[in-house]
């Protein structure tokens, strides 16, 4: 590390090295500091990405690939399947990585880029000058360094603890914070190419339980709760026992992974002077489906685009950079989280009878394409109910 850069990128998941990728690509010199002594481990994510929304950044290798999907199922609380067949849904719907490599290998690609790679180095506090932030105390092996930037971008995830330090409200309310906790498994029965989704209070209040393969017999298992369900004796991991030990009793873990998921509304403003907030720290994640992969790359590609032309005009002010703000929340991405924002509020109010219904109505839905909003749309044509139900919303989406 050196003590000045023009882009200093704090958090090497794929929101940041993207960032710092896209940086380097534009000529800025660009360093990104990771907190973990290894990029990629350990994995807090189901790791499901769409094929399309992948190959946006990045050709598919089998190196990083556990799994390829064609289709997908919705299980309703009464056990009803609602099937999305891959002759509904295209011939791939899109894959299961190991993110343990793809995180590593998009760092690579920063690095071949030309950006600095600094693992186990932990931003500490900003370096702020009239409110403006200049830079990042870094914190490595026990020594702080300063470093000095033009433009910082936060990449550092849910906690968002750099934005916070410089006086962004990162607040999330309890409500909206998805408790989650998953197993890898193996040596269960699975249709290693279809994803599963379960729905139900009783399966998991105010979200849903997945399984995600990863190859021929083996799987990401997880569930994700909303906080304010979460207390002793039904924790998010009280849930996930009891559908392993029904579903999978058997199976072998391999595996426990914990943390939480943001599944509220985006910050109000994802910019400051000199900072610049991406990712699950800008809480971009899709409150619908705690998704966070693609709109972590999309927003770390489209920081560094706007940041190296503030930089070019000499003028990194919060104005000067308000045009990456406004141009993912008009985004297809920005408009999506905005959409099925109202969507998951309207699901986990829900009772188990009326998520039964939605799911037979439909059972045998034909997509065309598979989407959330497809899914939606056609939800909405085969149970006109919902229209009264969805109000506005579901006007909009016609």
């Amino acid at each position: 590390m050196e003590s000045k850069y023009d882009v200093l990128v704090i958090g090497g998941g794929p929101a940041g090295a993207i960032a710092a990728k896209s940086a380097a690509e534009k000529g800025l010199k660009t360093c990104l500091v990771e907190k973990r002594p290894a990029i990629g481990a350990p994995v807090r994510c189901a790791e499901g990405i769409g094929r399309e929304a992948l190959m946006e950044f990045i050709e598919p290798d089998p190196c990083w690939i556990s799994a390829e999907m064609t289709g997908a199922a919705i299980v309703a609380p009464d056990g009803t399947l609602m099937q999305l067949s891959s002759a509904q849904a295209g011939s791939k719907v899109g894959y299961v990585l190991d993110r343990k490599f793809f995180d590593r290998e998009l760092v690579w690609r920063a690095a071949d880029a030309g950006a600095d790679i600094a693992v186990k180095s932990r931003a500490i506090a900003p370096i702020l000058e009239n409110g403006a932030v200049k830079g990042a105390k870094i914190e490595h092996l026990g020594k702080v360094t300063s470093i000095t930037a033009d433009v910082i971008i936060a990449a550092d995830g849910v906690e968002s603890k750099f934005s916070k330090w410089c006086g962004i409200d990162t607040t999330v309310p309890v409500r909206e914070i998805m408790s989650g906790a998953q197993y890898v498994m193996t040596d269960i029965e699975i249709d290693p190419h279809s994803t599963i989704f379960y729905l139900g209070n009783e399966v998991a209040p105010e979200g849903y339980l997945w399984v995600f393969p990863k190859g021929d017999r083996s799987a990401n298992v997880g569930i994700g709760i909303s906080g304010r369900k979460s207390g002793k004796g039904h924790r998010a991991i009280d849930y996930l026992n009891k559908f392993v030990e029904k579903t999978f009793p058997d199976g072998k873990t391999i595996e426990h992974i914990i943390g939480g998921v943001s599944v509220c509304r985006p910050l109000d403003c994802t910019v400051a002077d000199g900072l610049m907030i991406i990712g699950d720290a800008a809480r971009v994640v899709d409150p619908l489906t705690g998704g966070g992969i693609y709109n972590g790359m999309f927003t770390g590609r489209l920081a560094a685009e706007v940041a190296a032309e503030a930089i070019a005009r000499g003028n990194v002010s919060k104005k000067a950079l308000m045009p990456y703000d406004k141009a993912w929340r008009a985004s297809k991405m920005g408009k999506a989280i905005d959409r099925n924002y109202n969507i998951k509020e309207y699901l986990i109010k829900q009772s188990d009878s009326k998520l039964n219904d939605i799911i037979h109505s439909g059972s045998k839905l034909d997509l065309k394409e598979f989407s959330t909003l497809m899914l939606i749309k056609e939800l909405i044509r085969v149970n006109p109910k919902l229209v009264i139900e969805l109000g506005a919303l579901a006007a909009s989406l016609r």
